[in-house]
């Protein structure tokens, strides 16, 4: 499509939406579940689209794509379904004594016109799971799926078109331009996946419209193995949180933190595990239907890129780093003494690279993830219950799983998203409701007897006698 015309359709779809967000305002949580349970089974009829969708964007697998797409958006679909009517419903709380018999209440509203644009490492659930918060919390939608994952793209145009009038959800495909021209617009809510750099442009552009605005973004997160930790078992889950979707998750597992004299051990496991996984030579790891591969050239040769200046700069390979340019292929790699100053240290790797970096004591360890920018996520290995609370204490992060990876992003019940640098706000199930969603003060006076009028003008000689009075009352 033209640029002239994207521009006007933009418009034309912005202005139609920002008429029907009022009539959808006031539609029943029956009416916004019964849109949910069409899209679960057009998801369900439609898979066999998905798959082929998601392997010619990456060659991704059909069974992760089952576990990473698919599996958490139905999640997602089913837990909004089951307890929407309790979210939508008006929460009465407390109301102080000396307001009288008052009723004060918290009412959910949409909050009208908004913006999602998904990124490309999970172009399906990334894109679904906002926007099943979307449609929960009664607002119209305006989708720009990311360019790089152009048949997941089409796809999601395609069933969402089958699905919904676009006055109330429509995708806009394309690149970057079609995204500024989105940010033109006053959104009452953007809602941003995808690199912290682009968030910065995103708050700017929501900023003028001062229209609400969720990030969630990425950066370097930690593993950190304690001494106690199973090594095998820490090994294992580590290198499935890290080279499921080829390292392309922003929650993936950046670095490892692990005292010196575990760091063998704990290579061993990791190597042990990548060979179960994808297979015993390097030459079978290429071939596994089971690795996906980078999504673009341009990716590639960014993560090949920190590889090369590692190994410049002294780094040791422990093992992999076989590469593909054809393909978009690199291999699950290990590499450890990395100098500092390294790219690999300070840029988000976003691939299939995995440095460890050893430590003495668990406090070096605490104050090298301190050093950097808040991480999404941040990985806990350790027998020891009060270790693991001495990690929660001195870090902050936008979510931890303890002996595990990843989890924290499955269960729909946790808030997920970051803190600064790694996002701001969160989503996810009844947070996710909230993120799109105002919630409105309600007070509700009673007609007969109002307590605060004795303290209306003319303020007479006994406004501060009765005023004390009252506060020792109700103190």
């Amino acid at each position: 499509m033209a640029e002239k015309n994207i521009k006007s359709e933009i418009h034309r779809v912005f202005e139609l939406q920002k008429k029907f967000k009022w009539s959808l305002r006031q539609t029943t949580a029956q009416e916004r579940r019964e849109k949910l349970k069409k899209l679960k089974e057009k998801i369900f009829a439609e898979s066999e689209n998905l798959y082929q969708a998601l392997w010619q964007d990456y060659k991704k697998p059909r069974e992760e794509a089952d576990l990473a797409e698919v599996l958490p958006t139905i999640a997602e679909i089913h837990d909004t379904i089951k307890n929407l009517p309790d979210w939508m419903r008006p929460k009465v709380v407390e109301t102080p004594i000396h307001l009288g018999t008052a009723r004060s209440e918290i009412h959910y509203e949409p909050l009208g016109q908004t913006l999602i644009i998904a990124p490309w490492n999970y172009p399906f659930n990334l894109s679904m799971a906002p926007l099943i918060s979307a449609i929960a919390a009664g607002n119209t939608v305006m989708l720009k799926p990311s360019e790089m994952a152009p048949h997941t793209a089409e796809f999601l145009n395609r069933i969402l078109k089958d699905l919904f009038y676009e006055e109330e959800v429509a995708v806009f495909q394309g690149d970057v331009s079609v995204s500024t021209e989105l940010l033109k617009l006053p959104f009452d809510h953007m809602f941003f996946t995808g690199a912290p750099n682009i968030g910065k442009v995103v708050m700017k552009a929501a900023a003028e419209h001062l229209s609400v605005c969720t990030l969630e973004l990425g950066g370097k997160s930690p593993a950190i193995v304690e001494n106690t930790a199973d090594i095998r078992e820490a090994g294992k889950r580590i290198a499935w949180g890290k080279w499921v979707n080829a390292g392309q998750t922003c929650i993936a597992p950046d670095y490892v933190l692990v005292s010196e004299d575990k760091k063998i051990a704990l290579i061993d496991a990791i190597h042990d595990t990548v060979k179960s996984f994808y297979g015993q030579t390097p030459i079978e790891w290429r071939n596994s239907p089971d690795l996906c591969r980078i999504v673009n050239r341009r990716h590639f040769d960014r993560v090949k890129g920190l590889l090369d200046d590692a190994k410049k700069k002294g780094a040791q390979v422990a093992f992999g780093a076989d590469t593909d340019e054809h393909d978009n292929y690199i291999s699950p790699t290990v590499i450890t003494d990395i100098a500092e100053g390294s790219k690999i240290l300070e840029e988000e790797i976003f691939g299939p690279l995995l440095p460890i970096v050893t430590y003495r004591h668990l406090d070096e360890a605490l104050e090298y993830v301190r050093r950097g920018e808040k991480p999404l996520a941040l990985y806990i290995f350790s027998s020891s219950e009060s270790t693991v609370e001495n990690v929660l204490r001195n870090t902050a992060a936008g979510g931890t799983s303890v002996n595990d990876c990843l989890m924290q992003f499955v269960n729909p019940k946790l808030p997920f998203g970051g803190s600064n640098n790694s996002g701001i706000g969160r989503y996810h199930g009844y947070h996710g409701f909230k993120c799109f969603s105002h919630e409105r003060a309600v007070f509700k006076q009673s007609r007969l007897f109002n307590p605060m009028q004795i303290f209306y003008p003319p303020y007479g000689g006994s406004f501060r006698e009765t005023f004390q009075k009252f506060i020792r009352h109700i103190m």
